[in-house]
């Protein structure tokens, strides 16, 4: 009987802990939301990803709520203040539209507003192997290295090869205006590249692709020290990892042969000899 009563008592109050439970839940759903008011200011953002060199359209903006207390320096406020400028840099979808991503009024779109200021662009033409395989793209930074079959008589009538420019901006690669990757992630591949340099390193460019072939050398984007190099002769190639060949002259022929390494002769043989005297023990070294 007496354990029958401790089963009622506690189904009572597991009941009871329950109704109380689920009247606290239904209590906590009906209460009003309560919203704050946060200021905000309008701010135009880019309503879809939009790529250097596109003009923009009132279709590719749209206004958005911005806290006012994190302004954006130099947005815009209306799309049409921004309507037909060039995109100089990429816009992501909802990121805000500056005046630091898009050309002025009269600069137009495409490649001119890119360009840095006090520079110029040239394009000079290349391969899947020159353009390091595809990963030649556009906001990378290169070195240009020509390489000429017969320089003349002042370089000693002998092929070389030498770095013209160094840590060169690529402003665009590829028959394609567009700095977005290729499918699943893959290097955009290019048959032409468009170099940011200074008026005189476009002359050097332009005179050097007429007197050999130009190769491109991918840099680090942390990398910007100048390429210092003397340049690279077929002569000095020849030699390898090793020092000086002696050339060895016959008929018809010419044989690089490695300079001998020095005889080095064994060392004397030593004897021990062991000598006892007494209750002395010595040793002795006999050569």
């Amino acid at each position: 009987m007496k354990q029958h009563r401790t089963l009622i008592v506690l189904a009572v109050a597991v009941i009871a802990a329950g109704v109380a439970a689920y009247g606290v839940y239904a209590a906590i759903q009906n209460m009003p939301v309560r919203e704050v008011e946060v200021a905000s200011v309008p701010v135009v953002v880019a309503a879809r990803p939009v790529p250097v060199g596109a003009r923009l359209t009132t279709d590719d903006m749209r206004v958005a709520a911005w806290p006012a207390r994190n302004p954006v320096p130099g947005a815009f406020t209306d799309p049409r203040q921004a309507a037909d400028r060039g995109v100089i840099e990429t816009l992501a979808e909802n990121e805000p539209v500056t005046v630091y991503k898009v050309a002025g009024p009269e600069s137009g779109s495409g490649l001119p507003p890119v360009i840095p200021e006090g520079m110029r662009a040239i394009t000079i033409r290349v391969n899947e192997v020159v353009g390091v395989a595809g990963f030649v793209m556009p906001g990378t930074r290169v070195d240009v290295v020509l390489s000429v079959d017969n320089p003349g008589a002042a370089h000693g009538q002998e092929p070389m090869a030498r770095t013209v420019l160094s840590n060169v901006l690529v402003l665009t690669a590829g028959t394609r205006y567009d700095q977005q990757e290729g499918r699943n992630g893959e290097p955009q591949r290019s048959s032409v590249v468009t170099l940011a340099v200074l008026p005189e390193d476009a002359e050097r460019i332009a005179l050097a692709s007429v007197q050999g072939s130009l190769s491109l050398a991918l840099r680090n984007p942390a990398d910007a020290e100048p390429t210092k190099t003397p340049g690279m002769k077929l002569s000095v190639l020849m030699r390898g990892p090793g020092g000086q060949p002696i050339i060895e002259q016959r008929p018809n022929r010419i044989f690089a042969v490695r300079p001998r390494e020095p005889v080095v002769p064994p060392p004397p043989p030593v004897y021990r000899v062991e000598a006892i005297r007494a209750a002395k023990r010595t040793e002795e070294v006999v050569r």
